[in-house]
C-alpha cells in the first residue's frame, strides 16, 4: 500500500485538477440551458397571448352581415373612433319672414345617405350616441325610400312635387312643411349605357374584412347590373397608382369578378394619384351616348399627394369639366375620413354612401342602382318663397351645408346637387305661422333698424302658403330649365310617409341636441316611427324604430 502511495497521490491530483478545469465549462452549460428554458416559457406565453387575442378578433361581430358572422348576433362593442373626422355643421336656425331677404329659402338637392348607415354603425357596433357633427338630418331623411308619385312618361320634367302642411309633432303652435320629390323611373332596358371606373383604394388602411373585404363584396354585386352596352375599369390606388382591370366589356362578368377578387392592400395613400389616374380612364373609355362614372371606394384616408380637402375639392372642381361624375363609398371603422369623403362627392356631382355590412351594400349595389349611377339631372336647386301674409317664420330642417344664396337658384354657373333615376327627395321646413312669435337664433339679437321689410311682389295667391321653385339641368346640358307650384295653406293629417319622415326629422335633432327639438322625446320619435311602418318590404323602418329604443338608452 505505501509502495503505490505515491501513485495514488498523483492520480487523485490530477483528477482534482480536472475537476476544476470542467467546473466553469459545467457551470455555462447550465446556465445557457436556464437561458434557453426561460427564453422559451416566455416565447410559449407570448403565443398564449397571441391565441387569446386571435380568439377575441374571431369572435368579435363586424357589423350586420359583414364576415361570415349571421346577421342579428349578439355584437361586442367595437373600440370608440379615433382618427373619424367630420366637419362642423351648426343647425338652421328661424328666419323671420319680415327680415331684408327672409322671405326666401335657397338649398341644393342631396340624396347622400352615408350619415345614416354611419351613424347605425356608432350607435349599433360601439353602443354609443354619434358625435353631433356626424349627425346630417337631410342624409337620415333620403336615406329611406318613399313611395312617392313618379312623373307620368309624358311629364314635361322628370319630376313629380309631393308636398305637405301638418301641424308639427315637437311643437305645436308651428306648422310641419314637406316638400319633396321624385326623380323619373328608368329601367335597365331604358337607361343610358354606362362607362364605370372603379377606384379602388388597396392602401394599408384598407386591409380587413369590413374594408377591402366589404368592397370587393359590394363591387361583385355591382357586376350583375352591368351588360354588353356597358364598359368597366377598375384603378388602384397606395403608395402608387395601378390598372387593375383595363376597359371592359360589361357583360365579361368573369373577366371582372376575377379582378376584384384578386384585390389586395398594402402601402401608403396616394389619392390624388388614383383620382386623376381614374378620370384620365374614364374620359379615355367614354362613347356617345354614354354616362361616364367614377366610384372611389375607400377610407378617405389621403396621406400622399393633396390631402388637405379644400385643395382637394380644387382637384374635383378641374376634374368636374370634363363631364365624369364621382361618387364614393365609405368603408371600415375608426378611420373614416368622412369630411374628405363628402368633399369630394359633393363637388364631383355624385352621392355619399357609407357600407358598413352586407346588407348596406345589396341595398346600394342592388336595390337602388339605377339611382346611383344613372344621372337624370344635374344641378338641381329648390328655392321657396314664402307668403308673408301667412308665414312669421320658417326653419329647414337640415342641408346646413348645401345652402345657397338667393341669387345663386338663376345662376347656371353655381354647382348644386344632382339627381339620379328613382331618386326620392325630402325636405322638412318648420313653419312658424303669422301672428306668432319667432325663436330667435341662440345668442342674437333683433335688429333695431329693421321693421317690416318691403317685399318684392311675388304673386301668390290667398291661401297659399309658399311657392316652390325648381331649378334643374339635363345630365349633358348647361342651361337650367324651371319648374315650380304652388303650395296651399291648408293643413291635414299626416300620412305614414310624412310621419316617418317627421321622426327621422326628431330623432336627427335628438341626436344632435338641437335647441328646436321643442318637447320632441325619444319616446315621441319611436311612437311616429313605428306608427308609419308602411310595407317596408326590407325592414328599414322597422330597423329604424329598434335603433330609437338603443339611442334611447345611451349616453
Amino acid at each position: 500500500m505505501k509502495k503505490h502511495l505515491p501513485t495514488i497521490l498523483v492520480v487523485l491530483a490530477v483528477i482534482v485538477i480536472l475537476i476544476g478545469l470542467c467546473l466553469p465549462s459545467i457551470t455555462l452549460v447550465k446556465s445557457r440551458s436556464n437561458s434557453t428554458r426561460q427564453r422559451n416559457e416566455e416565447q410559449q406565453r407570448q403565443m398564449e397571448l397571441l391565441h387569446l387575442k386571435m380568439e377575441y378578433l374571431h369572435d368579435r361581430d363586424l357589423g350586420r352581415g359583414a364576415g361570415t358572422e349571421p346577421l342579428g348576433g349578439l355584437q361586442q362593442p367595437e373600440e370608440p373612433t379615433t382618427s373619424e373626422r367630420y366637419a362642423d355643421i351648426h343647425d338652421n336656425p328661424f328666419v323671420r319672414v319680415n327680415e331684408a331677404g327672409g322671405d326666401a329659402s335657397t338649398f341644393a338637392i342631396d340624396v347622400d345617405t352615408a350619415s345614416y348607415s354611419n351613424i347605425r354603425r356608432i350607435i349599433q357596433g360601439q353602443q354609443r350616441l354619434p358625435p353631433a357633427a356626424a349627425v346630417r338630418i337631410e342624409e337620415m331623411l333620403n336615406y329611406f325610400p318613399y313611395p312617392y308619385a313618379a312623373p307620368t312618361a309624358q311629364a314635361k320634367h322628370p319630376f313629380a312635387f309631393a308636398t305637405a302642411v301638418a301641424p308639427c309633432p315637437w311643437q305645436a303652435q308651428h306648422l310641419l312643411v314637406r316638400v319633396a320629390l321624385k326623380g323619373k323611373v328608368l329601367d335597365r332596358t331604358t337607361r343610358p349605357p354606362l362607362n364605370l371606373v372603379y377606384l379602388v383604394d388597396t392602401s394599408g388602411s384598407m386591409n380587413g374584412e369590413d374594408r377591402i373585404g366589404l368592397v370587393k363584396y359590394a363591387l361583385d354585386l355591382l357586376v350583375d347590373q352591368l351588360d354588353a352596352r356597358d364598359s368597366l375599369s377598375i384603378v388602384t390606388y397606395a403608395g402608387n397608382v395601378g390598372t387593375a382591370l383595363p376597359p371592359t366589356p360589361g357583360d365579361q362578368h368573369a373577366r371582372i369578378r376575377a379582378a376584384i377578387a384578386g384585390l389586395g392592400t398594402g402601402g401608403s395613400t396616394n389619392g390624388e394619384g388614383g383620382i386623376r389616374a381614374a378620370y384620365a380612364a374614364a374620359i379615355a373609355g367614354h362613347h356617345d351616348g354614354a354616362q361616364s362614372r367614377v366610384i372611389l371606394c375607400t377610407d378617405g384616408d389621403f396621406n400622399v399627394g393633396i390631402s388637405d380637402p379644400s385643395e382637394l375639392r380644387k382637384l374635383i372642381e378641374q376634374q368636374r369639366a370634363s363631364g365624369v361624375f364621382l361618387s364614393g363609398y365609405g368603408f371600415g371603422r375608426g378611420n373614416l375620413q368622412d369630411q374628405t369623403m363628402e368633399t369630394l362627392t359633393n363637388h364631383g356631382n355624385g352621392v355619399y354612401g357609407y357600407i358598413d355590412g352586407q346588407k348596406e351594400a345589396r341595398k346600394i349595389m342592388v336595390d337602388e342602382a339605377l339611382g346611383a349611377t344613372v344621372i337624370i339631372a344635374k344641378d338641381v336647386k329648390i328655392q321657396v318663397f314664402f307668403n308673408p301674409t301667412e308665414v312669421a317664420g320658417w326653419r329647414l330642417i337640415g342641408y346646413e351645408n348645401r345652402l345657397l344664396r338667393r341669387e345663386d337658384f338663376n345662376n347656371d354657373r353655381i354647382d348644386a346637387g344632382d339627381i339620379g333615376a328613382g331618386h326620392t327627395v325630402t325636405a322638412l321646413y318648420e313653419i312658424v305661422p303669422a301672428g306668432i312669435d319667432v325663436p330667435a337664433a341662440a345668442a342674437s339679437d333683433p335688429n333695431p333698424f329693421t321693421s317690416d321689410y318691403a317685399h318684392e311682389e311675388l304673386n301668390i295667391g290667398q291661401g297659399t302658403l309658399l311657392q316652390l321653385r325648381l331649378r334643374y339641368k339635363q345630365p349633358d346640358a348647361d342651361v337650367s330649365t324651371l319648374q315650380e307650384v304652388p303650395v296651399p295653406s291648408t293643413t291635414s293629417a299626416m300620412d305614414e310617409d310624412f310621419r316617418f319622415a317627421s321622426s327621422v326629422a326628431l330623432t336627427g335633432m335628438l341626436l344632435r341636441k338641437s335647441p328646436y327639438v321643442g318637447t320632441g322625446t325619444w319616446a315621441q320619435a319611436a311612437s311616429l316611427a313605428g306608427g308609419a311602418l308602411g310595407s317596408d318590404a326590407q325592414g328599414l323602418r322597422a330597423e329604424f324604430v329598434g335603433l330609437i329604443g338603443t339611442a334611447k338608452g345611451l349616453k
